[in-house]
């Protein structure tokens, strides 16, 4: 066996074991409110960075002006509750405007 695949077997099962552990603990352990607060605000933290690196990075260098345009104008939109066509075909929408402008 390859290490890739010795690599995605240890993810796979880790990955269902997270999921497993939530309804067997469910009513069993008592978590206290400022731990879910915490837990609660670094996964908005998580996300948010995941948006940052994606949006604004590229091979390792600023990925240029056209796609920040574009997810901003998806968060707005989805922030605003459109649906989630028009927030998807207004940030690709924004992103080719953009880079037909110039805006890399």
């Amino acid at each position: 066996m390859s290490a890739t695949v010795a690599v995605i077997l240890a993810l796979a099962v880790g990955t269902y074991a997270f999921r497993l552990v939530g309804p067997m603990l469910h009513g069993r352990l008592d978590v206290p409110a400022r731990v879910q607060e915490l837990a609660s605000a670094g996964a908005v933290v998580l996300l948010v960075a995941l948006l940052a690196t994606g949006a604004l990075t590229q091979g390792g260098g600023f990925a240029g002006w056209a796609r920040p345009a574009g997810v901003l104008v998806g968060g707005v939109l989805a922030w605003r509750r459109a649906p989630f066509a028009v927030v998807v075909l207004g940030a690709a929408g924004t992103t080719a405007l953009a880079r037909m402008a110039g805006a890399a």
